[in-house]
């Protein structure tokens, strides 16, 4: 029998073993789950990961490397779009972590919040306990923060932090990096105060708008990246012996069963990395940890979702639920670039091997630099164009213009009614705008590798982006094969819904009152190069056309295995459980059922810790 416990990508480590639990995936969710039920020695916990251990990949843990993460198969799942009717045809990349510690382990380390409407909306869509009352103690307990050093307070306005609203003893490290931040950070600020749009509270409240500079999720004596890796697997947990991990391991299907009138998980059919298939046991239940992309495929392949499509794959359908895949939202943003004025430095010098080789030095010495940094910005708006915010009485109309034309059914009609609600209230962030250190430069197929590392124009430039903070475009995730090798369909959708187009070109055009306002102007090279170089988004329909030639993603997509009532569109309940089976639960970002303002990673960890804690209740109901 293999010893307990321990990390592995042998089949020989887990086979002889039993286990209560089995996770699919140990990415973001899956190891903060595992990590929480194995607190308890009596649990036997085993997570499944397709990825292999790169915690000691120096692009993981240094944040200022992650560029060098995507695209590279072996550590991202690099999905593809197909082309998208309403970008001009146009393919975007979707990177998604396949490793340990999952998207958390390669994403820009940002730590934002959601509001409390938002998740008072979740409550409202048939969850009760996920208002946001209940769920704000799970915002504290995934991290730690860490205050700002001197040289931060310095350089940025940080006076917005609530220290007695922070996190105090979680596994993710919260800080602000190496205090890098540079005179276009404090330029930002200074600049959102003199429009009148300083934060107006703590974002980790849920009420706040505003600009202010986010922490990340950054270790602050060693510059490194904590991921759910680092975090929440650390030395101590590895050493549990009720809990394994199986690295580079497919799981193909979850093995459904049914028992007295109930669907139940048994447990999971793998494909270990040298091509033998396995199955394993579980006593209790199964866990769904895949992500928004992996999670519904993982349930389609296993026999739930629409009877129509699975059975065309012959692969025989066991509940026929139509709403697996559906829902997908995802954050898509738009964006200006200009060039600094003599003086002023961005990342676009890193594409420079020299300056990288000494930045990376400097880092490996000091635990000091760049590199160790996340260099944003941010600020949570209402719905704003080229005047400044827009009147309630235009925003009515402009929703009314648009809001039906397009298919609806009882779930959007419901999501529809909270978003219209939220962009009427100037009190609530429509957009989230966000300052870049790099150009950004546009072709048909673009991946985030090439948003970061090519470099088409000549100097050094900034990139103020505007995220679409509620999309009203619905994509879908599908199976294309009863192959669980192949890839799933990632249909996005983006900007199909004409809302969405609306919103984010007028918020686009804020960005020309940004970047005109001092001290910002003075950061931007006067007749200096912009991108695009042959429009300006004045004019609205102009901005338009910007909006939909300068589309990518901020890789959040969420919502294919929506958290709601099954009537209305939903695929689990409100304590993560699958519609029809009794215990199969999904717990990531794809039970989202309405996308939340900002980068999403905060509220992954908070699904992930309320998750474990339902699993303990239920399991000590037994």
């Amino acid at each position: 029998m293999a010893e307990p416990g321990g990390l592995s990508s042998s089949f020989s480590s887990v086979q002889d073993n039993e286990f209560d639990i089995i996770i699919v995936g140990g990415g973001t969710a899956g190891l903060v789950i595992a990590a929480r039920l194995s607190e308890d020695a009596n649990t036997r916990v085993l997570v499944i990961e397709a990825g292999a251990d790169t915690k000691n990949d120096p692009r993981v843990y240094t944040p200022g490397l992650m560029s060098l993460l995507y695209g590279d198969k072996s550590v991202d799942w690099d999905y593809m779009t197909p082309p998208q009717p309403h970008l001009k045809g146009r393919q975007l990349g979707q990177s998604r972590g396949k490793m340990l510690g999952g998207s958390s382990a390669m994403n820009f380390c940002a730590i934002l919040y959601p509001s409390k409407s938002d998740m008072d909306a979740w409550a409202a869509l048939g969850n009760p306990g996920w208002d946001s009352e209940s769920v704000l103690p799970y915002l504290r307990k995934f991290h730690t923060f860490h205050p700002p050093g001197d040289a931060t307070k310095g350089g940025i306005d940080v006076d917005y932090i609530d220290a007695n609203l922070q996190g105090t003893n979680g596994p993710i490290q919260v800080s602000f990096g190496s205090d890098g931040y540079s005179e276009t950070n404090r330029a930002w600020t200074d600049t959102f105060h003199r429009l009148g749009y300083g934060v107006s509270g703590d974002p980790i409240t849920g009420e706040a708008l505003g600009c202010f500079t986010n922490p990340t999720s950054v270790h602050p004596t060693t510059k490194e990246r904590s991921s759910s890796r680092t975090a929440y697997y650390n030395d101590e947990v590895a050493k549990r012996p009720n809990l394994q991990i199986l690295t580079e391991a497919l799981v193909e299907k979850v093995l459904l069963e049914e028992v007295e009138g109930s669907i139940v998980a048994t447990g999971v059919r793998l494909q270990t990395k040298d091509g033998q298939h396995h199955e394993i046991t579980a006593k209790d239940e199964v866990v769904i940890s895949g992500g928004a992309i992996n999670s519904p495929q993982i349930l389609e392949l296993s026999g739930i979702g629409e009877r129509q499509l699975l059975e065309s794959l012959g692969v025989s359908t066991i509940i026929d639920n139509p709403h697996v895949g559906e829902n997908l939202q995802d954050h898509v943003f738009s964006s200006l670039s200009f060039e600094l004025a003599d003086g002023f430095h961005s990342a676009d010098g890193l594409a420079s091997p020299e300056i990288l080789r000494v930045l990376i030095s400097q880092l490996e010495t000091t635990r000091d630099g760049p590199l160790g940094d996340s260099w944003l910005s941010v600020a949570y708006m209402p719905l704003m164009d080229l005047s400044g915010p827009v009147d309630t009485h235009e925003i009515k109309s402009m929703i009314d213009a648009y809001i039906d034309k397009y298919p609806s059914f009882s779930a959007k009609e419901q999501q529809y009614k909270i978003l219209r609600e939220s962009l009427e209230n100037p009190k609530e962030p429509s957009a989230e705008y966000m300052l870049l250190p790099f150009q950004i430069n546009m072709r048909p197929v673009l991946t985030l590798s090439d948003v970061i590392t090519r470099k088409d124009t000549k100097g050094e430039f900034i990139t103020i982006i505007v995220m679409l903070n509620h999309p009203f475009s619905r994509g879908e995730v599908h199976i294309t094969s009863a192959d669980p090798t192949a890839k799933a369909n990632f249909d996005p959708r983006y900007l199909s819904h004409p809302l969405d187009v609306e919103i984010l070109a007028r918020q686009t055009q804020y960005i020309e009152n940004i970047a005109s306002t001092e001290p910002f102007a003075s950061v931007l090279k006067r007749d200096g190069v912009r991108i695009p170089a042959d429009r300006t988004a004045h004019d609205l329909e102009t901005s338009k056309d910007i909006v939909r030639d300068r589309p990518i993603s901020v890789f959040h997509p969420c919502g294919t295995c929506a958290m709601m009532p099954r009537e209305i569109g939903g695929v689990v309940n409100e304590r993560l459980i699958v519609h029809g089976t009794r215990n199969l639960r999904i717990a990531d970002a794809s039970i989202f059922p309405l996308e939340p303002v900002g980068n999403i990673q905060s509220c992954v960890y908070l699904v992930a810790e309320k998750a474990a804690d339902l699993i303990k209740e239920d399991r000590n109901k037994e």
